[in-house]
């Protein structure tokens, strides 16, 4: 009867009963293995790191990001379109709208703001490469 449970999980088990009777130092030596060259480590900086300057469709966005011990302690955007009073407008209110949600983020994951997709979109794009600079994501 022994032998019918052993093949019933190993039915169920499938692969993982056949990795059973591997013994467990080699099985802990290719794990440690494919993790070390799987896993890619950013070293975290400190320090202020200025994005690219994103072109979109009413001028480029630029970001700048400080960070301390690996958290944004502060983000600025030097640059945006100013072009228009329009570009103004909508800029005096979705550039801080945008510093904030990085702040509070801590990250790129930040929301986009209706009524400045283009200024919202060059921000982001312009986020992450301050902070693959900076090590972060």
């Amino acid at each position: 009867m022994a032998s019918s449970k052993f093949v019933k999980s190993a039915a169920i088990c499938g692969i993982g009963a056949a990795a059973s009777f591997i013994p467990a130092g080699f099985a802990t030596a290719n794990a440690a293995t494919a993790a070390k060259s799987t896993t890619k480590t950013v070293a975290k900086k400190s320090g202020t790191f200025l994005g690219s300057a994103v072109q979109t469709r009413y001028g480029a966005v630029q970001v700048s990001v400080t960070v301390k011990s690996g958290k944004i302690t502060k983000v600025t955007a030097p640059v945006y379109p100013v072009g228009t009073f329009r570009d103004q407008q909508i800029n005096a209110q979705a550039i801080p709208m945008l510093e904030q949600e990085v702040l509070q983020a801590q990250s790129s994951n930040i929301n986009n703001i209706t009524g400045a997709s283009y200024t919202a979109q060059g921000f982001y794009d312009s986020l992450v490469t301050a902070l693959a600079k900076a090590g972060l994501k």
